[in-house]
């Protein structure tokens, strides 16, 4: 039986609130979990203290025994120093796609068209140049 360490989501529509709870892999995600450890409310201040709470000391029992968390979980874990986790680095998602760099080369190519047009010298009326020859 694997086990998982995750979310259950709770609260009403549109305030979630998650306890944290080891449960069989295969079973829901509101479905039935083996024990409670912990509460996650995603609608207070990032420094508050009730944001998380954990019970470290079973959350250290159930990842000994082999349960994994997952990657949210792991986070709530790594910052009370039951788990550790592998900082992760995506260069590629920084980078604009491509419809973003076709409008940037194509407004980049108007800018340079105007600039180029303010440059450009000013010709005389062709009735002045008629008169000059």
């Amino acid at each position: 039986m694997s086990l998982k360490i995750r979310l259950a989501r709770g609260g009403t529509k549109k305030r979630p609130f998650y306890h944290i709870v080891i449960a069989d892999a295969r079973s829901p995600r509101d479905g039935r979990f083996i024990e409670k450890i912990g509460t996650f409310n995603p609608l207070l201040a990032k420094d508050n203290e009730g944001r998380v709470v954990l019970n470290a000391e079973r959350a250290t029992h159930w990842v000994g025994v082999g349960a994994q968390p997952t990657d949210r979980v792991l986070r709530f874990l790594d910052a009370a120093g039951v788990a550790k986790r592998d900082a992760r680095n995506n260069p590629n998602k920084a980078k604009p796609g491509e419809k973003a760099v076709a409008r940037a080369d194509e407004k980049a190519a108007k800018a340079a068209a105007i600039e180029e047009a303010k440059n450009a010298p000013k010709e005389a009326p062709a009735a002045e140049e008629a008169a000059a020859e």
